[in-house]
């Protein structure tokens, strides 16, 4: 008996000894948890490193287990569908693909505009931070002291050149004392 056969079985008669079959037919890779978590949807593939699990993307596009759990009139199509496909309408076909997939390749790799909501998250938080920044210059610090005025700094500059601080690798021995001039 073929999977889907026994998946519509299933659907139609859910006799204990006939659960007991289907729970044959299942994969038993997997603990219970997992497998309660898929319902009673078909496992077709491999999928995310061998998980029971549907997920829409590039990397795995073959998910582990049929996006939707088998109905009536989708075992009527099923059946259909072992036989000519030309036989059956455009309706079905969607049908029947809407059953494995959720959306599309092309859906899923559409591009979304959820990168608006980023920017505009990230430049309010930037401008935010540039107020706090700013407010924290005027409100909280204190004024720059004296000795960063570029004429104090310019005579602590003379006075280590004139003291010879660190001669061997400091500013004085990169300073000429015979030329008065930098080397």
């Amino acid at each position: 008996m073929s999977i889907m056969r026994a998946l519509c079985w299933q659907f139609e008669r859910k006799l204990p000894h006939q659960m007991a079959r289907m729970a044959m037919l299942r994969r038993e890779t997997h603990h219970d948890g997992t497998r309660l978590m898929s319902g009673d949807r078909e496992i077709v593939g491999y999928g995310v490193n061998g998980s029971p699990i549907y997920v829409d993307c590039v990397e795995f596009p073959f998910p582990a287990i049929r996006y939707r759990e088998v109905t009536a009139d989708l075992c009527a199509v099923r059946e259909k569908e072992l036989g000519d496909w030309k036989a059956l309408s455009l309706q079905e076909k969607k049908l029947l693909y809407r059953h494995s997939f959720c959306q599309t390749y092309a859906e899923f790799q559409h591009f979304t505009p959820d990168w608006k909501l980023v920017m505009g998250v990230g430049f309010w938080s930037l401008a935010i931070g540039l107020l706090i920044s700013v407010w924290y210059n005027f409100k909280l610090y204190d004024p720059v002291p004296e000795t960063y005025a570029e004429e104090r700094r310019q005579a602590q500059l003379r006075r280590i050149i004139q003291l010879e601080m660190n001669p061997i690798t400091g500013l004085s021995s990169k300073w000429c004392y015979h030329t008065n001039k930098w080397k």
